[in-house]
This record gives C-alpha cells, structure tokens and sequence, in this order.
C-alpha cells in the first residue's frame, strides 16, 4: 500500500529541517557561534632554543641522552679544554710579569729620589768650593796688588774659581737631569700600568674561552633534535641540540580575518588537543600578529599583477594557557589542536556605528 501525498511531504521537511540543523551545526563549528569563534589550524608551540657552542674543540663528554628533561645550567657537553687551560695559564704568566714590571718602575721612581738627592747634595758642595774659591781668589789678588803677594798664587787662584764654577754647572745639569728621568720613569709606570690592563683583559678573554668549553642548557626544558655525538669536533655556530621549555609551551592558532572582529587580548579560550580528545586545556589570548602569514612567506603574492581572486586570509593568534593544569606535561611542540575563542564581552564592548 503506498504512502499518500501529505505523508510524504511531511517525510521531506523533516528531512529537509534535518539537513538544515546538521548544516548550522557543521558551520557553526567552522566558524563558531556569535560569542565564540573557532579554528582547527592550530598547534602547540614553545620558544626553543638551539644550543651552540661559542669555541672550537673535540667534544670530550656528552651528558645527556634524546628526549632528557634538563633544567637551567645543567652540563650538556663539554669540549676538550687542554688549550684553553694553556691560553689561561699564559695569561696569567702575562699579568704577573705586567705587575712585576709596574713594582720596577714603583722601584725605580723611589731610587731616582736619592740619585735627585745626591745631586742636590753635590751641586751644594760645589758651591761651597765656588765661594770658597772666590774669596781666596780675591784674598790674593789684593795681595799681589799690593806686593804682598805673588803673582803667580794670583794665578792658581783663579784657576781654582774656574775650577769651582765648572763643577757647579756640572753639578746643576746632573740635578736637572735627575729631575726629567722622574717624568721618564712615570711614563714608564704608566705604560706598565696599561700593559697590566691589556694582560688582565687577555686572561678574562681566555678564562671565558675555557668556560665556554662547558656547554650548558638555557633553561629549564627537554633535549630535542642531539646532533652532537663523543668525538666530534665542533665549530663556534654549529646546532648541537635544541631545549625546549614545554612548561612555557602555548599555542598558535590561525584564524580567518573574518573572525577576528571581536577578538582582542585578554579573552578567554579553550584548546581541545588532538591526542588527548577528552582534555580540555584553557588559556587566555595573549595577542594577536601584526600580519598575516602569507605576509611573511618567501614569495608573497603581489595583487597588483595578473588577475586578481579573492582569497580570506589567515592571521595567527598567540595563546598562552594557564600554568597548573594537569594535561600541559603531556604536551609536545607542534601537536595539532583545536582552539576555542570567548568573544562575548568584546563583543559588548564594541562602538556602534553611526548610520550612514
């Protein structure tokens, strides 16, 4: 017996309300609801760092395994540090010897204070002789004016006041002399004084060299990506292994433009982890990009040339989650997940538009 008409009628509204309700359902998944927007281009990321050494050596030790939880200045590796101990060993020979070389030049400055003594003590004593010198000069020429005298004692007298003058110059110039060696020999601290310097910074440069042969991790996280193996020699720059902080992980989720009208920094979210389907982690948008990703690719599309489609683009959404949660341990960077906004009061927030 066969269905009458109204029967069947009714048999496609139902079908057709159905298809409708899967429909909405299906965009309003897409595209979130009118106080929340959704996406599934997301994943979990962290800022990793790639360790690499600073100087060149063999590595010696190896102190960490594939996947190893390290935290802060653990000893990662370590480079054969013979060289660097001989470059340290140097330097420090260099230093003492620019610090003996400032204590004779201390030395030699308070030595040249007695010799500018002594001087001071001869040129006394030479004009002592002068005087002296003087007055018997004059003594025996009154004497030999008036025929008391020879003239011949005349004579040896005045060759003794030139004799006395002679050592006074004489003296004079050694005192002055004694006097400028004391600027010399400053000079000479001075430059010991700046020798000492360039050798302490030589020994600080060749201790740093020898700490950096113990290559240590950056921070809390776990190894990823060891190249670095027992016996290789390594280059300053060369990527040994990568730490990543997974307790600072967060996630990346790149929404359409046309969602992004009512999202703004501080709202809460939600992020569905593929691999863990019954977890739900929450966080909070901490910002957003300042250009879209096709802005940052190698080839950027130019539109200005050629035909022109339309094409919505994606921007990415940094969101950070809250700390404490059971389910962060268990994360892994790059991980797909699926990212939940809650725009409600950003969206009661937003300036209504005058009509035009």
């Amino acid at each position: 017996m066969s269905e009458s008409p109204p029967a069947r009628k009714m048999y496609l509204a139902i079908a057709a309300v159905v298809v409708v309700i899967a429909l909405t359902a299906a965009l309003a998944r897409c595209t979130g609801t009118a106080s929340s927007e959704t996406t599934d281009d997301a994943y979990v990321n962290a800022d990793f760092t790639v360790v690499a050494p600073r100087v060149a050596g063999q590595v010696s030790a190896l102190d960490v395994e594939d996947n190893q939880v390290v935290h802060k200045g653990q000893l990662l590796a370590q480079i054969d540090d013979r060289d660097y101990r001989a470059a340290v060993a140097s330097a420090e020979a260099d230093v003492a010897m620019a610090r003996a070389a400032i204590d004779d030049a201390t030395a030699s400055l308070a030595q040249q204070q007695s010799v500018i003594d002594q001087a001071n003590a001869a040129l006394a004593a030479a004009r002592a002789g002068y005087a002296f010198s003087r007055a018997d000069f004059d003594r025996y020429t009154d004497l030999a004016r008036h025929g008391a005298g020879s003239l011949q004692n005349a004579q040896q007298a005045r060759s003794r006041i030139d004799t006395a003058q002679a050592d006074v110059a004489r003296n004079e110039a050694a005192l002055k002399a004694a006097r400028q060696q004391v600027a010399v020999l400053q000079a000479g601290r001075e430059r010991a004084g700046a020798a000492l310097q360039r050798a302490q910074a030589a020994l600080e440069t060749a201790r740093l060299q020898l700490s950096w042969t113990r290559i240590v991790a950056p921070a809390d996280g776990m190894v990823g990506q060891r190249s670095v193996r027992v016996g290789a020699y390594v280059t300053p720059g060369t990527a040994l292994l990568a730490v990543v902080p997974l307790q600072q992980a967060y996630v990346i989720a790149n929404f359409q433009e046309t969602q992004l009208t009512a999202v703004r920094p501080g709202q809460a979210a939600e992020v569905r982890v593929d691999t863990f389907p019954d977890v739900v982690l929450h966080g909070v948008v901490d910002s957003l990009a300042p250009a879209t990703g096709v802005t940052f690719a190698p080839f950027a599309p130019d539109n200005a040339t050629g035909n022109f489609t339309k094409v919505v683009q994606r921007l990415p959404v940094k969101i950070v989650l809250r700390p404490g949660q059971p389910a962060l341990d268990r994360l892994k960077v790059g991980m797909s997940v699926e990212a939940t906004l809650h725009t409600d009061g950003a969206r009661k927030d937003q300036p209504k538009v005058a009509a035009q």
